[in-house]
């Protein structure tokens, strides 16, 4: 443990943050494929907002996009994205092409540890099998797999991952323990031994599913709240004063985890021969929230005699989650092109992303605010902090006339302070 090399293969959200704990007390290798990622890295800024300038300089972490740094390292931790495809099935290209990459340069006896998400099966099935392929290696006698799913919530300061307890796996007890240990070395919150790879990578994969399943009753709430012309949060508000009523609220769920790990989970349960019926249409509540959104907008603009074809609506938010430049996966995408559909001109904003990533994974071209022309509607999609704190006083500017439509999908305003000309709608 003492002269153990650690490197971490991924520098994103989730490997980042890990890469940074252990160079507090390891000599670590930061690896990453995005060589602007590296060049920022080693200037002491993360874009991601995950890890301050302060943190990074206290770490003994070599950020490099050369793979052959990697022979250097005893313990490799894979963090990289494990995506869907166009139809909704697991995307391991990712994953498959760091395995590649990692047998390719891994030395004898290292033991690599797996963090991204997955269903059940794969670190045995696909992973292994690719170490073993480019690294003429024998897994399990020469080098050594576990795997340890991720719990990085992004943009959360208070659960960071030394504050998180670990769920550590390994293909036989001794890899277990040797990991449970590389582990326990920097998490505070302590580690959690699972019986079994499967067992670990099934847990990772229903915590989020089980959000999922939730937040999908809560959408469906919202649907008949408004059917019923109550407001659903005075109704989650109401239900919630009896002692276990979980806290869940309605919204567009997007993001690299809740919106895409249960496909995952659905993908391996058909390949088994289950058809897992609530799991799916969670997922389809969840999916045809934007478009809900934006219909129910256009609705709204015709019973008040405001033009849909060439009317102007202004969305504020468009990232996955406030107050997170991460863009991946994001719902409110779907509520601008359902917009865009009825003949609507979307103007969009927002304070936290990059333009020029708008541009590249949406073709969206994002609007300064002192730029922003007044419109019939406005659509507080991401609860931005910026968004918050200006409350009701921003929508003087960004309205025609001081009036209009206001969408507050995540009851972001003081619903008692608004002013008598909005009218406003929550989700």
């Amino acid at each position: 443990m003492e002269n153990l090399k650690i490197a971490v293969v991924g520098l994103g959200y989730v490997g980042l943050p890990v890469a940074v704990a252990f160079g507090h007390k390891h000599p670590v290798i930061g690896f990453d494929v995005n060589e602007r990622r590296i060049e920022t890295l080693r200037e002491g800024f993360d874009y991601t907002n995950e890890v301050t300038t302060e943190e990074l300089e206290k770490t003994h972490i070599d950020f490099t996009a050369d793979p052959t740094k990697l022979k250097e390292a005893g313990f490799i931790i894979i963090s990289v994205p494990t995506p869907i495809d166009e139809h909704n099935q697991p995307d391991l290209t990712p994953l498959l092409k760091a395995s590649e990459m990692v047998g390719k340069n891994m030395k004898k006896g290292a033991v690599v540890v797996y963090e991204s998400t997955v269903y059940p099966g794969t670190t045995e099935e696909k992973c292994i099998p690719a170490l073993e392929k480019f690294s003429g290696l024998e897994g399990g006698k020469e080098f050594f797999v576990g795997y340890s799913p991720e719990r990085i919530n992004p943009g959360d300061k208070k659960h960071t991952f030394t504050k998180i307890k670990k769920v550590v796996s390994g293909q036989n007890e001794a890899v277990l323990d040797f990991v449970a240990t590389v582990y326990g070395s920097v998490v505070e919150a302590g580690v959690f031994k699972a019986t079994s790879i499967r067992v670990a990578e099934a847990a990772k994969v229903i915590e989020n599913t089980q959000r999922d399943v939730n937040i999908a009753l809560m959408n469906e709430i919202a649907l008949i709240c408004d059917r019923l012309e109550i407001d659903t949060c005075d109704v989650l508000e109401t239900a919630g004063t009896k002692w276990n009523f979980l806290k869940f609220y309605p919204g567009l769920v997007g993001g690299h985890c809740i919106g895409v790990d249960p496909y995952y989970l659905t993908h391996k349960a058909q390949a088994v021969g289950h058809y897992p019926e609530v799991i799916l249409a969670g997922r389809r509540i969840n999916d045809g929230i934007g478009r809900y959104i934006a219909r129910t907008l256009v609705k709204k603009m015709i019973q008040k005699n405001m033009p849909v074809q060439g009317g102007k609506v202004t969305v504020l938010g468009l990232t996955f989650k406030e107050d997170v430049p991460d863009l991946r996966n994001s719902k409110v995408v779907d509520v601008i092109r359902e917009l865009q559909e009825y003949g609507i001109d979307v103007q969009v904003h927002d304070s936290c992303c990059e333009s020029q990533e708008a541009e590249r994974q949406y073709g969206l071209a994002l609007t300064p605010k002192e730029e922003l022309a007044p419109a019939h509607a406005v659509i507080l999609a991401v609860a931005h902090t910026e968004y918050k704190e200006a409350g009701w006083k921003q929508f003087d500017k960004l309205l025609l006339d001081e009036q209009g439509i206001v969408f507050d999908i995540k009851s972001t305003l003081d619903k008692k302070a608004k002013p008598e000309k909005i009218e406003l709608w929550r989700l």
